[in-house]
């Protein structure tokens, strides 16, 4: 008994003295918004010192990376995130029992299958920025066995990602890679049939993979699609803008429930961007060869959202064990003390509070933009709608190929 009596005060003591995830990683995400180099230093220490969060911290290090242009070393935090998630991707029986008398919290952490797909498809990002296609075509196989695995475990559909889909459909055209690049977009137009351009996509990807029967279908199915004269042209390029805004919903309690987290959106005045495609060689005030706002791919506030739904049902079960347990325990106590069983029961039922951990460094949303040109070398002068954010690139883009570029706005 002495020793329950310890364990219980002791774990009670750890609980309520040491800071929530969100607490802890605050000023990391006020650093990211002034200065990714100074969030960096706040993480990395957290990222690589083993524990039950060790994954969060670990996510937010690599993405801070991104932001501040750090590709290389972006992708090999990713990397080791991805394998943090498959081995946390269980839970052990005294951290169950221990998430019963105190709270969700003392569990390691996993990720949710939405986050766990991000990984590979914030990964590829970094290699599309550092143009390694065949870095970025590694993230987006793993991206699909991922996705081929909730499938057959009957997972809930939101799971999967249109966004890492389409990525994915892009680099294998990019790769030349035609066939996988048609069945990539299928695969995308079937989770995000509202994506408009999906529409060109099929049609360009159906005449390229030449499968004539399928671009019968989808000249069918969607009969306001003009084919374009350079969907045939082996020679023309594209410049690819992947916009990522703003950042995703944040977890409180519950305002009617302490003991259960709900998902707040952040606000954000950005509803999209534009970019705009010049010849480097262009005098000042001419007209672009092209431009285009970009089309939201995926939320991640509805995703996350609806992964938080459906797994309330879960949460609520785990807490009524919880209570059940914090009963016994307390019950136990007061067999040798009334006032020490009284005491145990409030302490515990206080302590009991929401688990609020989440992967907070994502963006609100994936949007995305594509120009058809000639080969050449360009400036592509980007502008966040809603604000005074702009951005300015020089890009090359070779002939047949694409030329990506990855923006992020946190305002």
């Amino acid at each position: 008994m002495a020793a329950l009596r310890c364990g219980v005060f002791v774990a009670l003591v750890f609980l309520t003295g040491c800071a929530s995830y969100q607490l802890a990683t605050e000023e990391a995400r006020k650093s990211i918004a002034e200065s990714p180099e100074k969030a960096i230093e706040r993480l990395e220490p957290l990222a690589k010192q083993e524990g039950k969060d060790q994954l969060l911290y670990m996510l937010d290090y690599a993405t801070a990376l991104q932001l501040a242009n750090r590709n290389a070393e972006s992708a090999r935090a990713f990397s080791a995130a991805e394998r943090i998630a498959d081995s946390k991707d269980y839970h052990s029986i005294s951290r169950v029992a221990g998430s019963l008398v105190l709270s969700e919290e003392v569990v390691q952490y996993k990720g949710d299958d939405f986050e766990k797909v991000l990984i590979n498809g914030m990964n590829a990002l970094n290699y599309l920025e550092m143009g390694e296609l065949d870095g970025a075509l590694v993230e987006v196989r793993r991206v699909n066995e991922k996705l081929n695995k909730l499938r057959i475990d009957g997972k809930k559909e939101f799971n999967q990602s249109p966004f890492a889909l389409y990525l994915g459909a892009m680099i294998w055209e990019a790769d030349k890679k035609f066939d996988d690049a048609y069945i990539a977009y299928k695969n995308a137009y079937e989770v995000a049939p509202n994506f408009r351009p999906l529409r060109e996509d099929l049609i360009r990807a159906a005449i390229k993979a030449q499968r004539p029967e399928e671009l019968e279908k989808w000249k069918k199915a969607f009969p306001e699609v003009q084919i374009k004269p350079e969907w045939k042209d082996r020679n023309r390029g594209e410049v690819v803008l992947v916009f990522a805004n703003g950042w995703g919903p944040r977890k409180y309690p519950r305002f009617d429930n302490q003991k259960f987290p709900q998902l707040v959106a952040v606000p954000t005045a950005v509803t999209s961007a534009v970019m705009s495609v010049f010849p480097q060689t262009a005098p000042d005030g001419s007209a672009p060869v092209g431009s285009m706002s970009t089309a939201s791919i995926y939320s991640i506030n509805d995703i996350a959202i609806k992964a938080l739904e459906a797994d309330y049902a879960r949460l609520v079960a785990s807490r009524i064990a919880g209570t059940v347990t914090k009963a016994v325990v307390a019950h136990q106590l007061r067999q040798q003390n009334e006032l020490l069983g009284a005491v145990a029961w409030l302490a515990l039922n206080v302590s009991d509070r929401a688990d609020l951990r989440q992967w907070s460094t994502l963006p609100a949303s994936f949007q995305v933009a594509r120009i058809s040109v000639n080969p050449g070398k360009y400036q592509v002068d980007l502008k966040a709608m809603g604000s005074t954010e702009t951005k300015s690139v020089d890009v090359e883009v070779k002939p047949g190929r694409k030329a990506f570029l990855v923006w992020r706005v946190l305002r």
